[in-house]
Formats: C-alpha cells, structure tokens, sequence
C-alpha cells in the first residue's frame, strides 16, 4: 500500500479546510494510500514533520497557508528528500497557489492531487532558509507576518490591506545594493522582493508569461523611493497597470544575485519573518520541488 504523509495546519486561513478534513481523508483512503495525518501545532512544525517522515512517504500532502508549504518544501530538502508534494492552499492568500491556479476549494484540490502528476519548480535558498515563491523587504512586507492570526481568520485578504495601510506612515527607505548577473543596481527603495511567482502578498501581480516557475530564473522587482508626487504617481500607475518597464521599477529576471543592505532590514520569505544580512546571495535551486498537479486530459 502507497504511503502517505498529511500534514495539516488547522489555523491557516479563515480555518475553512477544517470540515473537510474528514472528506479528505477518506478520498486520500479510498485512493489506497495509507495515510499519516499530522497537525502543526506552531513555527517549524510542518518543517520538522516533514524532514522526520517526509522519506518514508510516497508522497507528501501539505494543507494550510504559504508558510506551510514553506515549511513543508524546507523540510523535504533540509533531510535531501525528493518526494513529490501535494497541496491543498487554505491559507489568508495563497500566492504560490494563484500563481499556479491550483483550486481553493479543498475537496477538488484533494481530488487534482489523486489525479495528478509531479511537476518540478524552482527553489529559493536565502542563506541556510528556503523560500517556495519569493524574498522581499520594504513596504508592506512586514504585514505578511506581523498580521496576527485571529486578525486573518476574522479579516481575511483584508487583514493584510488595512495592516499595510497602517504601515505607511511609517516605512522608511532601504538603501540596497544588489548585483544581478553581473549588473550592479543601486539606490533607497521603497520595496523589493526577489521572487518565482505571479502574485506578491495579493497585492502586486506580475505578468503570466514573464513568469516560469520551473526555468532557473529568479523575476526581481525593485521599486525606487519616490522623491515627489510626480515619481509617487509614476509607481502607483506602473503597479496598477502591471507595467514596470519605468524609471521607478526595476524589473528583470536574474540567476545569481548578491545583496548588500543593512543587516537589521527586515525580509519575509513566503510571509515569514527572515533576518536580514550585511551581505547575502540568494540561489535557485533549480527543480528542487516536485509539485502534483492535475493533468488536463
């Protein structure tokens, strides 16, 4: 009988997936795996779960928010493993799932996994730490964790749009220097983020065929302090447009990037919290996820 790991994060979102762990359970079942369901019960559970059991699995299903994808892909590749990996997005926003159009409901994402296939995606690795779909600092990037969890599951997406709001008066520019392939770009920012995915934080959305999750390239978006209300304008208009081919935007695909900042900046790898470093390069580790989707017939 094909082996199963579930691991579950029973406080992720608006903890909608929860009445349907019973259902899930059974499909998973009846499919013929013989499954091992474990819930998380805090930072690094899923992490440890995964690294402890993830090898003597056939497969890995991982259900609740970004963080616990993270946790999950870290932990498979922390012990080495390659065992595909199942998921079932029930957190706040689900980026890495938007970006790959996996369903939100969590029975037909459960389904999609039985009827799926690996496919396999790139890997950040932001010094000894992974990320599955981006790095980022600056604006708003503080909300993605400092948003407690009650506030989520009561406010949803909102949660994360009225904390950033809030966090306006008090951003302050982050002088950063990165060398991107060779190129050296330099200056304040007002937010970066280093990532391999469509969507940031449900808010910033970069375009679909720009983006190959799976092609050893990380997409970099840097956007510069705004001086006047004139280069403000400029920055609001190229988000809303998703056109960042302007003055204020950096944006470009990268392989090997090194960065430079203040080692007190504070960073968020697929919404949690990550030290900041004087000096750090960030690596993809190419087709180090095998994901199962579903296969259009």
């Amino acid at each position: 009988m094909k082996k199963m790991l579930f691991i579950m994060n029973p406080f992720a979102g608006q903890k909608k997936a929860n009445k349907f762990l019973p259902e899930i359970l059974l499909l998973f079942t009846q499919a013929g795996y013989d499954v091992t369901a474990i819930m998380t019960t805090g930072t690094g559970s899923a992490a440890r779960t995964a690294q402890r059991l993830g090898g003597s699995a056939d497969i890995v299903v991982c259900c609740g928010g970004d963080g616990t994808l993270n946790e999950t892909v870290s932990g498979l590749n922390q012990s080495g493993f390659t065992t595909p990996i199942g998921y079932i997005p029930a957190g706040t926003t689900n980026d890495f799932a938007s970006s790959l159009k996996l369903s939100h409901n969590p029975l037909q994402a459960a389904k999609d996994i039985l009827e799926g296939a690996p496919v396999a995606y790139d890997v950040g690795m932001f010094a000894d730490r992974y990320f599955s779909y981006v790095a980022s600092f600056g604006a708003f990037t503080r909300s993605s964790y400092a948003v407690p969890q009650n506030v989520k599951n009561a406010l949803g997406h909102t949660a994360y749009v009225l904390s950033g709001i809030s966090e306006i008066s008090q951003i302050r520019n982050e002088h950063v220097r990165m060398e991107i392939d060779g190129d050296v770009v330099e200056d304040d920012f007002l937010f970066g983020a280093i990532c391999n995915s469509t969507s940031i934080g449900g808010i910033l959305t970069l375009p679909p065929d720009q983006v190959d999750m799976g092609d050893g390239i990380f997409e970099v978006m840097l956007v510069r302090a705004p001086r006047n209300l004139t280069e403000l304008t400029e920055c609001i208009t190229a988000v809303q447009n998703q056109k960042y081919n302007c003055s204020m935007i950096t944006f470009r695909p990268a392989r090997n990037i090194k960065i430079y900042a203040n080692p007190y900046m504070a960073w968020s790898l697929d919404g949690e919290k990550a030290d900041g470093y004087a000096q750090i390069e960030v690596k993809n580790l190419h087709h180090a996820m095998h994901l199962i989707q579903r296969v259009e017939k």
